[in-house]
């Protein structure tokens, strides 16, 4: 291996855990260690977040993983790669843009056939009237609906091979949208590679040694790396299946998901595991501040800032009196690009040359560099500053280095504008007083971003909370947010919304193969336990129709999120149902669907009356009489449901006459509206039953209602 050249390590797409929204992947990688301890791991997707890197050792002891960056590489295709989707879209658009040529030529031959008319020549006045040439007339005629039949036939046929393009094109444009994402767009593939330092033991800091496993830190050894990211552009929404048979008790409820991702890279043959909880959920601490009564006191200064170092400019020197970066070999350009040199950057093209200095009064304006503030007096050593409080110019800027033999001399700066006659000099801001106040941003550790030799003026070496925007990566990740905008399938819930204030997780029982197209793709995560039993369940009161419904047990410690579920009845499909949030140990009803062998019937009867020693309670008599009739084959369990009234006047009375109950906290009281009350009655097969119930509402008098109608 070349001196300075880096050991690459081919990675492997090892499991998957797909959130509400993005997804967490684990790639595996294996190979030697080098003496210099660092290798790149290759791979890796386009879209990942630079800031979710990881990576760790699996199973060695004494290696350990130091530092760990993302770089961006681009190369050119090979020529024996080809984009075969993209190369047949390419062709059929040519394809239809011609048929729609020949289209338009033919209409255009068309018109001018069907602008043929009879010209007569001029007549002078002293010339006599001539007959009507009609035999020519009618050759014209019979020559243009000849011509006409012809080309019209022709337009017929070019009308209907541009429909055929046109359909051509379509199908293999909406294919080539449905592709996956993992193959390169372009002709420049651009690969994106996690850099890390290994470290052995005994060359660390840690104190461990030789001794520690026996292992000699100059000997090369095979290790397994484990690096984590973190994707956009994965969701998932749970699907079910039930399995039951009429009798049992128990049932067979698989839990499935359908996924879609379009990530970049394509999951092959990995483990997936579903997590309700949200990637991107906040992770700071709340801060309580303390409330000053009296004079306003500043706040002091949170603890782990400081200024910058003395003498950072001095830290450059050397770097300015190289030069301008040399050139790479027959591109022409100044300097070589770094085409991973930010995380997440994109290949660009060679900068342009740099430009002439310019004095200090000329520079704009540069943002606030960490620990420094706009007008602060310079730190012993530091930077001088000019009139304004900005940096002064540094010492490339002030002695710019020499040219390359036979290149121009750099023109001389240019002299400042002179001030207008009579206006007065502009005098310089008053200083700040007091040490630098850095921002809120210039404190969130996490996002600052130290800027390298290239930048010029204040920001060189400096730490300063705004990332490098790379421009491709971003159009990478807006492709795959995307995907969150994909029509939810039927009776299909967000996993976010159906979970609550818990989060969940469920790992698939086997490896799943799951492409970067952009698509729904079912996976199945496992079987989980049920309890299962059937009830019927009846309100004659608004609908003379008994429902068949499904009773689930989740007697398991792991909740069941909503979502559609297949029911299958002895081994035939019934219907597609929703099937609520069932946390552990909860109890939820499926409903069936009308159940035709199940009949029922209500009447009702309501006399009203008075009563009291002067006749002034008015007395409200409401019998219900419900008639049921089993015509299946099996015994069944019905619940009935009626209603009594409820009232907040403590002068009405509600008395009840009959053997209903009302919901208790086995039955989910809370699901039923005040008032409820409840028959649950076992039918033999082939069996009737009459129920019978009732109320009265004693009202006073004076509060009775005078007409209407009082019947329920």
């Amino acid at each position: 291996m070349a001196t300075g050249e880096v050991r690459r390590w081919e990675s492997a797409l090892d499991s998957v855990v797909v959130y509400a929204q993005g997804a967490v992947c684990v790639r595996l990688a294996r190979g030697t260690v080098p003496a210099d301890g660092r290798v790149r791991v290759t791979g890796l997707p386009r879209s990942l977040d630079p800031g979710s890197l990881r990576a760790r050792v699996r199973g060695a002891a004494g290696v350990r993983v130091t530092e760990a960056r993302v770089e961006v590489e681009a190369e050119p295709l090979g020529t024996g790669t080809t984009d075969a989707s993209r190369r047949e879209v390419e062709r059929l658009r040519d394809a239809y843009e011609a048929a729609v040529g020949r289209r338009d030529r033919q209409l255009n031959r068309i018109g001018e056939v069907q602008a043929l008319r009879p010209v007569a020549p001029a007549r002078k006045r002293e010339d006599p009237h001539r007959r009507a040439p009609v035999d020519a007339w009618l050759e014209l005629a019979d020559f243009v609906d000849d011509r006409l039949t012809a080309q019209h036939a022709r337009l017929a046929e070019l009308e209907e091979a541009l429909r055929i393009a046109e359909h051509d094109l379509t199908v293999a444009a909406d294919r080539f949208d449905r592709a996956s994402t993992d193959a390169p767009p372009a002709h420049v593939e651009t690969s994106v590679c996690a850099v890390l330092t290994l470290d052995v033991a005994g060359d660390g800091d840690d104190g461990a040694g030789e001794g520690d496993d026996g292992a000699d830190p100059d000997v090369e050894r095979d290790v397994e790396v484990e690096v984590e990211y973190g994707v956009p552009g994965a969701v998932w929404v749970p699907t079910y299946r039930l399995r039951h048979r009429q009798g049992d008790d128990t049932g067979r409820l698989v839990l499935r998901a359908s996924v879609a991702q379009r990530t970049g890279e394509d999951w092959t043959g990995v483990r997936v595991a579903l997590a309700t909880a949200d990637l991107r959920r906040r992770t700071d601490l709340p801060r309580l501040r303390s409330i000053r009564v009296g004079r306003r006191q500043d706040a002091p200064a949170p603890s782990g800032w400081r200024e910058p170092p003395a003498g950072l400019a001095d830290l450059f020197s050397g770097y300015d009196a190289a030069g301008p970066r040399p050139a790479i070999a027959g591109s022409g350009g100044w300097g070589a690009v770094a085409v991973g040199g930010a995380p997440g950057s994109a290949p660009t093209p060679p900068p342009p040359p740099p430009p002439a200095p310019s004095p200090a009064p000329s520079m704009p304006s540069m943002p606030q560099a960490y620990g420094g503030a706009p007008g602060a007096l310079p730190a012993p050593g530091g930077p001088p500053r000019g009139a304004s409080g900005a940096p002064a110019p540094l010492a490339r800027m002030a002695s710019p280095a020499p040219s390359a033999p036979g290149a121009p001399a750099p023109a001389p700066p240019p002299a400042p504008a002179p001030a207008p006659a009579g206006a007065a000099p502009t005098p310089p801001p008053a200083p700040v007083n007091g040490p630098p106040r850095p921002s809120s941003a210039e404190l969130d550790y996490a996002s600052l971003v130290l800027s390298g030799p290239e930048e010029q003026g204040s920001r060189r070496g400096r730490l300063f909370p705004d990332a490098p925007f790379d421009p491709v990566a971003a159009e990478y990740r807006r492709r795959a947010e995307a995907v969150a905008a994909l029509p939810l399938p039927g009776h299909a819930r967000r996993p976010r919304e159906s979970a609550g204030s818990f989060d969940h997780r469920f790992d698939a029982a086997a490896r799943a193969d799951i492409p970067s197209d952009g698509t729904w793709h079912t996976v199945t995560v496992g079987e989980i336990p049920v309890g299962l039993r059937t009830e019927y369940l009846c309100v004659p009161s608004v609908e003379p129709t008994v429902y068949a419904t499904l009773v689930l047990d989740n007697s398991t410690r792991q909740a069941l999120l909503a979502g559609p579920v297949e029911v299958t009845v002895d081994d035939d499909f019934l219907l597609t149902a929703a099937l609520p949030t069932l946390a552990p140990g909860g109890v939820r009803r499926v409903g069936l669907g009308p159940a035709e062998g199940i009949r029922v019937t209500r009447r009702t009867n309501v006399h009203e009356s008075t009563a009291g020693l002067r006749n002034n309670t008015t007395v409200l008599d409401h019998r219900v009489h419900v008639e049921l009739a089993n015509g299946l084959a099996r015994p069944v369990t019905v619940e009935v449901h009626e209603r009594v009234p409820v009232t907040s006047d403590s002068d009405v009375r509600i008395e009840e006459r009959a053997d209903w109950t009302a919901p208790g906290a086995d039955t989910g009281a809370d699901r039923h509206a005040p008032g409820t009350r409840l028959w649950r009655v076992d039918l033999p097969a082939g069996a009737t039953t009459a129920l019978d119930g009732g109320y009265e509402i004693r009202i006073p008098t004076g509060k009775a209602l005078v007409g209407g109608n009082r019947r329920s």
